[in-house]
């Protein structure tokens, strides 16, 4: 049971979807153990799950993946189909469902074997987007606006407008965040396996440029330009680091200087 001291507007009824028996007993107890969840049941297979969503009209579903029948990714399309759908906190053993959680907007995606601070986190991040008052039916945009990256045991939910460059490194992308003018911190940076192309093709064009065959910059994280006498262009960042312009997006580059 979840600790009763906590107000009712924010406690979240939650529902435990998974097919193993261990797996749901151990998540019994880690929810007793966070002051803002109540929960409210548990389901060992997707069917089940979506029966029991239709019934509870829970908050919360804290959702395997990999599950014999209908899987928690369906189980998720499914429930995203109802007049007011529950969050969704995958938790799984396998870090391969990322991309395929971020299309159904999972709240968060936590590996197993979970841990308290772990789960925290991800009800702390349920229960931001709950007071935010997000509608549930917002316009559909061409353009990605968060990405799930692998870090250290975890992974990690990075939004598109945090992303200041990106830079080819073989067949990955590293996603550089933070670091910004005037700070003492280099920023974070995150490892995506993506080709340059198709991020870039993924990334608002509004706000990212292409600069080189291996580099992508936000827009307004140019401080400026700068001509080595050589032929040879460079972008300046605010964060101190240069870029070197390719031939082929020169042009574009030197219309952000109006040239």
């Amino acid at each position: 049971m979840a600790d009763d001291s906590a107000p009712p507007s924010s406690q979240l009824k939650t529902l435990i979807v998974d097919d193993e028996p261990l797996a749901i007993e151990r998540l019994q107890l880690l929810c007793a153990r966070q002051e803002n969840i109540n929960l409210v049941g548990t389901a060992s297979d997707g069917e089940a799950a979506i029966r029991l969503a239709e019934q509870l009209q829970p908050d919360l579903l804290l959702l395997d993946i990999a599950m014999p029948g209908m899987d928690g990714l369906e189980v998720a399309k499914q429930l995203s189909k109802l007049k007011q759908p529950p969050a969704i906190i995958f938790v799984t053993a396998f870090d391969t469902f990322a991309v395929e959680a971020f299309g159904v907007a999972a709240i968060d995606y936590v590996l197993k074997p979970v841990e308290t601070e772990r789960l925290s986190l991800a009800i702390s991040r349920v229960l931001e987007r709950k007071t935010e008052h997000i509608p549930t039916m917002v316009e559909d945009s061409p353009w990605a606006e968060e990405f799930w990256v692998p870090y250290k045991s975890e992974l990690r939910r990075i939004a598109a407008s945090e992303i200041n460059r990106v830079e080819a490194e073989r067949d990955y992308m590293r996603l550089h965040v933070g670091g910004g003018e005037g700070s003492t911190q280099s920023g974070t940076s995150y490892l995506l396996h993506q080709t340059i192309t198709g991020l870039e093709e993924r990334l608002n064009p509004e706000q990212f440029i292409r600069l080189h065959r291996s580099h992508l910059v936000r827009r307004n994280w140019i401080a400026g330009l700068r001509h080595d006498g050589g032929g040879i262009w460079i972008a300046c960042l605010k964060c101190g680091t240069e870029i070197r312009i390719g031939r082929t997006h020169l042009a574009a580059a030197k219309k952000l200087a109006g040239r």
